[in-house]
């Protein structure tokens, strides 16, 4: 039982105590004396302060045998009630509640923002590099164990608690508004779904799909999916690679791993208000001003990519760069120019 349903069911059993604590005493007394002065005498008795009898107890065995029960009923009932709230204050459920909330309303301000759906194998080291890469996410999970996990790694995480199948929390995570959805549960059939609800929510959206079965890509593809990761294909060139080209691999990995600073691969579209248009790469003054390189470029017009494009080159509006340096120096590098 939830923290909000234990103090319903806490308030709703102390009022029926006290309630039926009152009615008792007026109706053993056939009215004789005012409700009042029967909850006064139960407000005196389960608290046990004192003042004396206002009503006539002594002597009235019915009426003792009934003040002794609503005594030991309703002392157990208060005393279970304050070792709830010293649990709530102990174990930190009402700062949870507190933060909750104001997770919520962060979440609510959000735009451009991703969302993962499923925080086990594939969501935690996904969530770590969005972190690691400044980008903003909100995970959507139903085990607190690994909401617990991941929230030991990364700082402030967003959350939504629940299941990511279900719509609302789809829109509690703010997909209308969302840049990408990363759907990375371990059933297909789940991603399937998600994949199409995300789509239906958001026709702009993109949207990445997890995928054990190759032959339900072509589903998740109709579905709305612009990319589909197959970890078991992923994990075979892998393998692939640490076998035929050790180095390299060791050289990629040092650059996701590094301690030394976060050296990433990212892109830029150059935009017309962004001030790169109708430059050269040479005269943007990337490599020095920023410590970048620019491993690559695609036109609008063109399928190819071009690698290690000349200083030279025009930049067009529309264009990609593919850029390699420090996450927070591409981060700055997109603020000033995009």
């Amino acid at each position: 039982m939830d923290i909000r349903k234990r103090l319903y069911v806490l308030a709703v059993a102390i009022i029926l105590v006290f309630m039926g604590g009152s009615v008792g005493y007026y109706l053993l007394f056939g009215g004789k004396h005012s409700l009042v002065d029967c909850v006064y005498m139960t407000v005196i008795s389960l608290t046990s302060v004192g003042y004396g009898e206002i009503i006539e107890v002594t002597g009235n065995v019915p009426a003792q045998i009934f003040t002794m029960f609503i005594i030991i009923f309703g002392m157990g009932i208060i005393l279970y009630g304050l070792s709830t709230m010293t649990a709530i204050i102990i174990e930190g459920e009402l700062s949870g509640i507190l933060r909750l909330n104001k997770m919520k309303k962060k979440i609510e301000k959000l735009r451009g923002h991703y969302i993962v759906c499923g925080g086990g194998e594939t969501g935690f080291p996904l969530l770590v590099e969005l972190a690691k890469n400044h980008e903003t996410a909100v995970l959507i999970e139903t085990e607190q164990e690994h909401i617990d996990k991941i929230d030991e790694a990364i700082k402030n995480l967003l959350y939504i608690k629940g299941n990511a199948t279900e719509d609302e929390k789809l829109i509690d995570a703010g997909i209308e508004r969302a840049a990408g959805i990363l759907v990375g549960l371990p059933s297909d059939k789940d991603n399937l779904y998600i994949t199409m609800t995300a789509r239906m929510l958001n026709r702009n959206i993109r949207i990445i799909s997890r995928m054990i079965d190759p032959k339900l890509e072509p589903k998740l593809r109709n579905a709305g999916a612009d990319g589909v990761v197959s970890p078991n294909f992923i994990g075979a060139m892998r393998m692939a690679s640490e076998m035929i080209r050790p180095t390299a691999v060791d050289f990629l990995d040092s650059m996701l791993r590094s301690k030394k600073g976060n050296l990433r691969i990212h892109q830029l579209t150059v935009s017309q208000n962004g001030g790169l248009a109708d430059k050269t790469i040479g005269d943007s003054r990337i490599e020095p001003e920023f410590d970048m390189l620019v491993l690559g470029s695609k036109k609008v017009d063109e399928e190819e990519i071009r690698f290690n494009p000349p200083d030279s080159m025009k930049m067009d509006i529309g264009m990609i760069l593919i850029i390699m340096g420090d996450a927070d120096n591409i981060i700055k590098f997109k603020d000033k120019y995009s």
